[in-house]
């Protein structure tokens, strides 16, 4: 009787581990999910991107949940597969959930509104790039330094020294050919 005592117990705790583990991965499908929706918003929050951009937006959307609805089903059925005594390698459920964050992130990423958004960010960070151009620009100016302007002034003003002397070559070597004959 102690032998079936002891499997009943070991299987006990093995149900108990994979419900654990059940309740881990569901637990950080919901994190993943809440992050990404988070970072999709703060994507687009500044831009309020035209009705057809919105709709597509919320459609890939809609597609990355149901990728991640998929990999959350995948993952029960390996844990019940385990349960059931099938050997399931724990890198499965890794591999289940990249390829998941793969694709949510692909349905997101192909849509318009993202496109609109990342495209609002690069100008945003263009023009703060600029700005910060400026005020070193501004700062070396002060500092006595030569600004990139002035160098590039400098640079203007030889090119147009050396076409000179190069004229000024051509014509003392026209006056020397004529002395010459």
């Amino acid at each position: 009787m102690s032998d079936a005592h002891e499997v009943q117990e070991e299987w006990s705790q093995m149900v108990e581990q994979m419900n654990d583990a059940v309740a881990d991965s569901l637990e950080q499908n919901m994190k993943a999910q809440a992050t990404f929706v988070e970072s999709w918003a703060e994507a687009v929050e500044d831009s309020v991107p035209e009705e057809d951009a919105m709709a597509e937006g919320f459609q890939g959307y809609n597609r990355a949940y149901e990728v991640w609805m998929d990999a959350a089903e995948q993952m029960f059925e390996r844990t019940t597969d385990a349960a059931q005594g099938e050997e399931v390698d724990a890198a499965e459920y890794r591999d289940i959930w990249l390829q998941s964050a793969n694709e949510a992130f692909k349905e997101v990423m192909s849509t318009g509104a993202f496109a609109a958004a990342n495209g609002q960010l690069v100008e945003r960070m263009m023009e703060m790039r600029r700005e910060a151009d400026d005020v070193s620009q501004e700062t070396i100016a002060q500092l006595g330094f030569p600004t990139r302007d002035d160098v590039a002034e400098v640079g203007e003003r030889l090119v147009e020294l050396e076409r000179r002397q190069h004229a000024v070559e051509q014509k003392l070597d026209r006056v020397l050919e004529h002395l010459e004959e």
